[in-house]
């Protein structure tokens, strides 16, 4: 056999031998596909996942105190009954007095609603006069611009009154459950992975859990300490009910990056007709400055070391979760994503994405 015949023979046989395949590289369509799915569960089981994920955080935040009343010789099913019911009686006493505060305010409301009628008509005589004219509409036509109301985009997914109040319900019920099966919960949830990557799901759960508790925790000091403030400044102004747009205002301006805009409703409102322009300054001041304070300086002390999320990131997450379920969307837009940046982390083929909303 020649050598040309014999390197045809060659050629043929290697084109017959199956070669053992690479690893497949995922796609960039099944990618953008999961992702699309992802973002229509979201959207469309709003109700569903805000209940849960609402519950997971009052879960964690309660985790402590179950531990702490376990340590009384307490079984882990009554220190959790016990601790569910501390915090709905201490939500309870807080609808209580905001309703009284409101009720309070609404029946003072007319000895000041004149005033208020006439600092509004004035203001609005002079945007009139500098109101540009808009060309004719044809006569006889009726326009009709309708609009949306900024209550329904921050309620939309909830529907009626009867749906959010049964929703609400089950949550008492589900923190109550994830505390005493917290442990099975967990060891169960590690299990659902492969043997070499239990220990890293093993911690990634731990992380999360350190991240929301520090998440929740710290929020509700950092806004004691803006309310407490608020309250003193408020108090100095003679605003009416200081006490209670003080801490409304403090809480309000947790929010990142939009608490500066929300904070200073409560005080505007309650102040409008009693107050001068100099005291509407030094309560704006306080509350940009109570802000500024607490995104700078009390955000990067308290939670710096576990939510390391750049403000781009942060920003973008409340856009995207404020869109999708208004309200509930930007109370939890940060810690779900802290957790996911947690998870990425721990992901080698995430890890970039990771990096991306780290600082």
């Amino acid at each position: 056999m020649s050598a040309e015949e014999t390197q045809v023979e060659a050629n043929a046989t290697d084109l017959s031998t199956p070669k053992p395949a690479g690893p497949r590289r995922p796609h960039w369509a099944m990618n953008f596909l999961g992702v699309g799915l992802l973002i229509a569960l979201c959207y469309y089981g709003e109700l569903v996942l805000v209940v849960i994920l609402i519950s997971v955080l009052l879960a964690f935040a309660l985790a402590p105190l179950v531990d702490l009343l376990q340590l009384l010789r307490l079984p882990r099913g009554l220190a959790t009954f016990a601790a569910v019911l501390l915090l709905a009686a201490a939500i309870g006493g807080i609808f209580y007095y905001s309703y009284n505060q409101a009720v309070e305010f609404a029946q003072q409301l007319p000895h000041f609603a004149s005033k208020v009628r006439a600092d509004v008509m004035r203001f609005r005589k002079q945007a009139e006069s500098f109101e540009v004219l808009a060309p004719e509409h044809e006569k006889g036509v009726l326009n009709v611009h309708p609009t949306a109301d900024w209550t329904d985009i921050l309620t939309r997914g909830f529907g009626s009154l009867g749906t959010a109040l049964l929703a609400c319900s089950f949550v008492p019920f589900l923190t109550y459950f994830m505390l005493t099966w917290q442990h099975h919960i967990r060891s169960a949830t590690v299990m659902l992975f492969r043997l070499e990557n239990r220990h890293t799901a093993y911690v990634t759960l731990g992380l999360i859990s350190a991240m929301v508790r520090s998440f929740i925790v710290g929020n509700l000091l950092i806004g004691m300490a803006l309310g407490l403030v608020s309250t003193t400044v408020f108090s100095l102004v003679h605003l009416p009910f200081f006490y209670f747009a003080g801490f409304i205002s403090g809480f309000l301006s947790l929010i990142p990056y939009l608490g500066i805009l929300l904070a200073v409703v409560p005080p505007i409102v309650v102040g409008l007709g009693r107050l001068q322009l100099h005291d509407f300054l030094i309560i704006f001041l306080t509350v940009v400055g109570s802000h500024l304070i607490a995104l700078n300086v009390l955000y990067p002390k308290v939670l710096g070391r576990r939510l390391q999320l750049n403000p781009l990131a942060v920003t973008i997450a409340l856009l995207v979760w404020g869109a999708l379920w208004g309200g509930a969307g930007l109370l939890l837009a940060v810690p779900i994503t802290g957790a996911m940046k947690i998870i990425f982390d721990h992901v080698e083929s995430l890890k970039p994405y990771g990096a991306w909303l780290g600082e």
